[in-house]
């Protein structure tokens, strides 16, 4: 795995209440990830990007919404999610404080 695959693979956080409770909980973060990302792959990224440790990787694919353009019906594009577990003592800020 080069460096520049590392830096692409995690596309952008995950930004909702299920995700912020993981993460206040768990330990757990939720990223946007290419489609074509592998586990290794997302946690070496993490790694890299925020120097922490991963404990665990899961991943699941999310099916785009089925949406009405004007008359005509259509779907949203598909993606994938990552679920990052850093091991204890590790956490991302990412500069959201109230």
């Amino acid at each position: 795995m080069n460096q520049e695959r590392l830096a692409k693979v995690l596309l952008s956080p995950v930004v909702s209440e299920k995700a912020a409770r993981g993460a206040d909980f768990y330990g757990q973060y939720a990223f946007r990830v290419l489609p074509d990302a592998t586990k290794e792959e997302i946690a070496k990224a993490v790694e890299q990007m925020f120097d922490v440790a991963v404990d665990g990787v899961q991943v699941l694919n999310v099916k785009g919404k089925k949406k009405r353009f004007g008359q005509r019906f259509g779907r949203r594009r598909d993606w994938r999610k990552a679920y990052v577990r850093l091991a204890p003592g590790h956490s991302i800020d990412f500069g959201g404080g109230a």
